[in-house]
């Protein structure tokens, strides 16, 4: 609601300044549609030719999270947390081969049925049950499992990161757009150049609108829209880099509370919960 919100407030301080100082809003009116067509409909074509239609597909669905904002805040940190707790420490007191029955079946096991959310996070599930079962066959060397999970996650968040870059693409584009539009408008003024001063300007200021329009379009809405999912994505991708934390401090041969502490560290500082909260977590799992 706060991206809704700051393109409204937007429109009004760009229009409402435009009237105050006496500008016409019929003339923009009567013009904004047809350099909309023109300008808007070139943005999608070029964003069509420029991606696949996976990469379309995932741009979209990017645009419901800039409204939504991250999926992850604090309760959603402790139940993980929560679930690494449970793994490691039975890791640590019944050996890795322990893990087998919850890792091989997820959706079997008593300890992910525990933490519903994690579960339903196919993407969450699946690194934590892949890195535990490479545990299991003896690759314990912290440094390789480490890297190899750091290489999957740059992977990762470069596939996601794709929308946003698809917009500031797009974004960059539409001054350059709006420019044609002018262009087709100066055109359209020379052929009636036999016409009296005040069709002429009317004409002049329709061709005007398409350079607005596209500015407007670039820096008011592709360009923020851009960042917010970007940022977004960044925020999101933390969330993975605790399961990460998690493993590796646990295959150095830390006890499972310092493991979970250096997850804990990874957290967003706005959705991190306090020591003593994780600790009541952790503590109240019965398995």
């Amino acid at each position: 609601m706060l991206t809704i919100g700051g393109f409204v407030f937007l429109l009004l301080c760009v229009f409402g300044s435009f009237i105050i100082t006496g500008g016409s809003v019929a003339a923009l009116a009567g013009s904004l549609p047809f350099e909309m067509l023109t300008i808007g409909g070139a943005a999608v074509g070029t964003f069509i030719m420029a991606n696949s239609m996976h990469d379309v597909k995932h741009t979209l669905g990017g645009l419901g999270k800039t409204m939504k904002g991250a999926r992850f805040h604090k309760p959603d940190y402790v139940e993980l947390l929560s679930l690494l707790f449970v793994l490691v420490r039975l890791a640590a007191t019944k050996g890795a081969m322990a893990l087998e029955a919850h890792i091989e079946k997820p959706e079997e096991s008593a300890a992910f049925q525990k933490f519903p959310k994690v579960l339903a996070n196919k993407f969450a599930c699946t690194m934590i049950c892949d890195y535990l079962r490479i545990v299991g066959m003896n690759a314990d060397d912290p440094n390789q499992i480490e890297d190899v999970m750091a290489r999957e996650l740059k992977k990762t968040l470069a596939e996601e990161m794709h929308g946003a870059h698809a917009l500031q693409a797009m974004a960059d584009a539409l001054p350059a757009l709006g420019i044609v539009a002018a262009v087709l408008g100066v055109i359209k003024t020379m052929s009636h150049i036999d016409q009296p001063p005040k069709v002429l300007g009317e004409m002049i200021g329709d061709a005007l609108t398409g350079t607005f329009l596209g500015v407007l379009l670039a820096y008011g809405l592709a360009a923020p829209l851009a960042a917010r999912l970007g940022g977004i994505v960044t925020e999101e991708a933390k969330y993975y880099e605790v399961i990460r934390a998690v493993l590796v401090t646990h295959l150095h041969g830390n006890a499972p509370q310092v493991s979970i502490e250096s997850g804990r560290k990874m957290v967003p500082n706005e959705h991190m919960p306090s020591f003593q909260e994780l600790e009541e977590a952790v503590q109240s799992v019965q398995i």
